[in-house]
This record gives C-alpha cells, sequence and structure tokens, in this order.
C-alpha cells in the first residue's frame, strides 16, 4: 500500500515522490542505471583471473617459440657442418703435402692428441677460383676440436704454407670421435696406414655437445689408389 503524506499547502506526495525529490531512488531504479559494488568487485576479480589465464598461455607460447627456434638453429648447426664435411670428403684427393716445418705428411692424417692437433687433415679438390687468383683447384682442409668449438681451418697453399683463420662450425662441442671404413669394409679407431697415399673409404664422426645427444654423421670419401698388399717373401 502506497503511503501519502500531506503538506501544509494541501499537496498530497506519494512516498516516491517524496524519496525523489529529495534525492532518493527506489531499488528499481537503482539497478537499471548501474552495478553495486559487490558486482563492479565480482566483475574486477573475474577479468583479473581472464587476463592472468592470458597472460601465463601468452608466457608459455613465447617460451615455446624460443625453444623451437634454438632447436631448430641448432638443427642448422649441425646441417651446414655435415654440408661441409661431407663436401670436403667428397673430393678428398690422394695428394702427400709438407707442414709449415717441411715435414711430409701422408694424404690424409688423423689425430687424437686433444687441442694440439687436427682430428682430421687432408687435400680436397675442386676449390673454385672466380677471381682467378694465381694458386692451385686443390685446397688443404683441417678440422680442430678447440675450446668446445668444431673448426674447420684451411690453407691457401698446400706446401709449407701458414693455416688462414678457422671458421667454428659448431659451438659446445665436449669430444669428437671418428672412425674410418678401409677398403676390406672393416671400421678402424684410427687412420695410421703404412701407405702414405692411402684414403679411407668412409669416415664416421660421432659429436657430443654440451646438453644434447651424441649425434653420429657418416660420409663417403672420394676414391684413392689401391692399397697395395704387402707380399710375403718366398710366396
Amino acid at each position: 500500500m502506497m503511503a501519502r503524506f500531506h503538506t501544509p499547502a494541501g499537496q498530497r506526495f506519494t512516498l516516491s515522490e517524496r524519496s525523489a525529490q529529495q534525492g532518493f531512488t527506489s531499488f528499481d531504479r537503482s539497478a537499471q542505471h548501474g552495478f553495486t559494488l559487490i558486482e563492479l568487485l565480482v566483475a574486477l576479480m573475474i577479468f583479473a583471473m581472464l587476463a592472468g589465464a592470458g597472460v601465463l598461455l601468452l608466457g608459455n607460447s613465447v617460451s615455446a617459440q624460443a625453444q623451437i627456434k634454438a632447436r631448430l638453429d641448432d638443427s642448422a648447426a649441425v646441417q651446414r657442418a655435415g654440408g661441409a664435411l661431407a663436401g670436403d670428403l667428397g673430393q678428398a684427393v690422394s695428394r702427400i703435402t709438407r707442414t709449415e716445418a717441411g715435414t711430409l705428411a701422408p694424404a690424409f692424417w688423423s689425430h687424437d692428441d686433444g687441442e694440439s692437433a687436427p682430428v682430421m687433415q687432408f687435400v680436397r679438390g675442386g676449390w673454385d677460383n672466380l677471381g682467378d687468383l694465381p694458386r692451385p683447384s686443390l685446397q688443404k682442409v683441417e678440422y680442430w676440436v678447440r675450446q668446445g668449438r668444431l673448426e674447420r681451418r684451411t690453407y691457401a697453399q698446400l706446401d709449407g704454407a701458414t693455416g688462414d683463420d678457422p671458421a667454428a662450425l659448431l659451438e659446445n662441442v665436449e669430444a669428437v670421435v671418428l672412425r674410418f671404413r678401409d677398403a676390406q669394409g672393416k671400421w678402424r679407431e684410427d687412420w695410421t696406414p703404412t701407405q702414405p697415399d692411402l684414403l679411407p673409404r668412409a669416415v664416421e664422426m660421432t659429436v657430443t655437445r654440451t646438453g644434447e645427444p651424441p649425434v653420429m654423421l657418416r660420409f663417403q670419401v672420394a676414391p684413392g689408389p689401391v692399397e697395395k698388399l704387402e707380399v710375403a717373401p718366398g710366396a
């Protein structure tokens, strides 16, 4: 029942009219024109939860993309190193050279003396000479493992020359293990043939890097001279 009031002038006002004149509104009018404090707090809490979930999802996505990029870059580095080795070994030639000290070196060297000597040294053909420089088409190539890097070093001249600055192929290298396949199809842990111009038939390289599983690469070596078998006296 609507309450009515009488003024001294004889005017009648209902309760809602009197409230409107004094600056008050009914509950229905307040719900139509805004939100209560509790409703605002609930809405802000929901928005904060959604924003937090979005930030977490975005952070995980960025982290996953960074890991994928690092993995792709690492795979590309391994492929570049494998491509360099395949190109060099695939064009290896049987050429005996001289070191910087003037001593004779076999056509194919392999060492396991740490950082004091290259793990492989040989001569390759097919060295492009686009500038028509006065140099041979053969190139002496060395592979080193130094300071956690697999490096490739080349020589401008075959005999007695100083090597160029090495180029890093792989980083974070802990160890490199080589095996060599001979003409009989057997894998050998080292390459020390009595015939100085002899080349292996294939090279297997196992690279161990920090935080990564070992990677095994196999390369075919260009054909070399036939091994001269020693004949026993009186045979």
